[in-house]
């Protein structure tokens, strides 16, 4: 390392894009204590010793409806940003995450030829594959958290590395389910099934009726069955609430630690698709993804999607390793039938759980290293050439 003290500019703007900052810039100062950060960023970032601009809540706007309304203050956002890092001139520009923001931003500091790498791919590959035409330009290098990225860019002509994903980095199968059983009074041989609806708004609505009348039918044929709901913070309040008319009373938990151990002691979930997935199958939770959204979005995105499967395991597996029931199939009756038989029948929550093993192994970083330290060690080299 050189003696000189390097600068490197983060920006993230939600939540995930946070913790994923954080592991980078703990990652980065292993290799280099006296690296200097500045940028857009939350508390862990911060926690790091990153010098925060503006708060990245400022980012965090979802849906089209809700972004009209906040078009100045973002655009405002977008100049100080850019301004900043032609101040500060970095020695690199690191985006996470957060496209509708970070191209943008990756593209107005273009002239100042600093490196710029974006973490986290784009998922054009799962629809509007005709957006990576606008990719070229953007940034020196691409950071990918999926296997099969890598080739997907590169036949684009977009240079990009493999990293591995950070879910590895979590303690997700750290938890203690006989103490999850103690504290919340779960007996020994009650069946843990977990009810995951996600946090949004946009998604609670839809997901929690559904999950309402399943628990009502699965309790009718597995009478000592216990469902257990992990929120986030933002969510809780709204769970709880939504929850108040249910005959039948989930534990509802928001603590991490908590949500740890009641995957330790989960027999099976229930869940919306997204990195959710991926926690439950680091955790050899058995499970089955649903989602429902409202049916003209359902036409539309299925004329979109290039994919085979919606569930990110499945992906992978390059097979259906986990039941997907989406739209029309997201109702009590087909849920019910395909949770009974992931709970009374051994061999198929075993199936799933062979097949996890071999899947989170291929999102295991190159010589199996930590994933931010892999991205660290690409940021670092675009640094000293």
């Amino acid at each position: 390392m050189s003696a000189t003290t390097h600068k490197i500019w983060l920006l993230a703007g939600e939540t995930s894009g946070d913790e994923l900052g954080a592991k980078l810039i703990k990652a980065l100062r292993h290799f280099n204590p006296d690296l200097k950060f500045y940028g857009v960023g939350g508390t862990k970032m911060q926690e790091q010793g990153m010098e925060i601009l503006f708060p990245m809540q400022d980012l965090a706007v979802m849906g089209l409806v809700e972004v009209l309304p906040k078009i100045h203050m973002l655009s405002n956002r977008l100049n100080q940003a850019a301004q900043d890092i032609q101040l500060k001139q970095p020695d690199v520009v690191v985006t996470i995450d957060s496209p509708g923001f970070s191209l943008r931003l990756l593209k107005k500091i273009a002239d100042l030829h600093i490196p710029r790498v974006h973490y986290v791919a784009p998922q054009v590959w799962a629809w509007h594959e005709s957006r990576v035409k606008k990719f070229p330009g953007l940034w020196e290098k691409l950071l990918c958290l999926l296997p099969f990225e890598k080739s997907f860019f590169a036949k684009h002509g977009l240079d990009s590395a493999f990293v591995g994903h950070p879910i590895l980095e979590t303690d997700v199968h750290h938890g203690n389910g006989q103490q999850f059983r103690k504290e919340h009074q779960v007996p020994e041989t009650a069946p843990v099934l977990l009810l995951m609806p996600g946090s949004r708004r946009s998604e609670l609505p839809k997901l929690m009726p559904v999950f309402k009348q399943t628990l009502v039918l699965l309790k009718r044929q597995l009478h000592d069955v216990v469902a257990v709901i992990p929120t986030s913070p933002l969510a809780k309040e709204h769970v709880e609430h939504t929850v108040q008319d249910w005959p039948i009373k989930p534990i509802i938990i928001h603590d991490q630690q908590d949500k740890y151990n009641a995957y330790a002691a989960a027999n099976a979930a229930l869940t919306k698709s997204g990195t959710t997935t991926l926690e439950l199958a680091l955790a050899k939770v058995p499970m089955i993804v649903t989602y429902r959204v409202n049916p003209i979005t359902a036409m539309i995105a299925r004329r979109m999607i290039k994919v085979p499967y919606v569930c990110m395991l499945n992906l992978l597996a390059n097979k259906e390793v986990v039941p997907e029931l989406l739209q029309e199939d997201c109702n009590p009756a087909h849920l019910t039938a395909t949770l009974l038989g992931l709970l009374t029948d051994p061999q198929k929550a075993k199936a799933q759980q062979d097949a996890f093993t071999e899947i989170m192994h291929q999102l295991s970083g190159p010589n199996d290293e930590l994933p931010s330290r892999v991205a660290a060690k690409e940021i670092l080299g675009m640094i000293n050439g």
